[in-house]
């Protein structure tokens, strides 16, 4: 597997395609409540929906699909709905695994599972052990997690190893215990549903990462939505703190390459 690079210490190569996604699949309960449908309806159209965008991106070519499924501010609806939400989950891992593994799709499942009941517990753990060989496409998703979790387990994991590292510590040595570790940064963030922010969601991971916001809710989000997607991505000029002139294969008129004008020339 890919061992993730960081994009605040090196230049990560860049492809037409995203070699790595995330999504946080917004807009089920909506898309429901436009068809004066139940809200649980709308996430099981959203199971159906993440079918479809992991299909067209083993179709594509990316390696690494990453969905926020439920994060662990998510446990603040109501009760019937976590429930809901609870069992859905368990019966997609019961009925679609056969099929990623099928597709040699490995799975992988991040997030704190202290609060998932044995059952759920046990399908996780068969489901990842089942694809842990599969090499087609990375499916990761992202259950009872959250981005400012996810760096403080993994100061406490690093400090259980490594006590010493409590007088300080790089980037580096952190790295290796965040959940993401084993892929490379996102290359593309997509949310639906027509909110703009990531909340709470691969905090670390997103530093460099493209953000795509669609208005298009979660359930009806298809092949032509993640086309657009990429579509948008591919316009993007990635500089990762470098000057548009310093991108390969382009060269200012003196031949000396010149800041960007916005921000006083400090770019993204």
């Amino acid at each position: 597997m890919a061992q993730s690079q960081s994009s605040t210490r090196t230049i990560p190569d860049i492809a037409s395609v995203p070699r790595h996604i995330a999504i946080i699949m917004d807009g089920n309960g909506r898309w429901a409540k436009q068809r004066f449908l139940p809200r649980v309806m709308g996430h099981q159209r959203g199971v159906e929906a993440l079918r479809e965008v992991v299909k067209s991106c083993r179709e594509l070519g990316v390696e690494y699909l990453t969905v926020f499924a439920f994060s662990s501010e998510n446990w603040r609806r109501p009760a019937e709905e976590v429930s809901f939400l609870m069992s859905l989950f368990l019966k997609m891992l019961e009925r679609e695994v056969a099929k990623l593994h099928e597709n040699n799709i490995r799975l992988k499942i991040i997030g704190d599972r202290g609060r998932f009941d044995d059952k759920l517990m046990q399908a996780m753990q068969h489901a990842e052990q089942l694809t842990a060989d599969n090499v087609g496409l990375t499916l990761t998703i992202a259950a009872n997690y959250g981005g400012r979790w996810d760096v403080m387990h993994a100061v406490q994991a690093m400090l259980r190893e490594h006590p010493q590292l409590a007088q300080g510590f790089a980037e580096e040595d952190l790295s290796p215990y965040l959940s993401m570790s084993d892929a490379p940064e996102p290359d593309l963030f997509i949310r639906t549903g027509g909110e703009q922010r990531i909340s709470n969601f691969m905090l670390w991971q997103l530093a460099y990462t493209e953000l795509y916001f669609t208005d298009v809710l979660w359930p009806a989000f298809g092949r032509e939505d993640l086309d657009a997607a990429i579509a948008s991505y591919q316009k993007r000029e990635r500089r990762f703190g470098r000057t548009s002139e310093q991108l390969p294969g382009k060269q200012s008129p003196d031949g000396q390459g010149k800041a960007n004008d916005h921000g006083a020339g400090f770019q993204k």
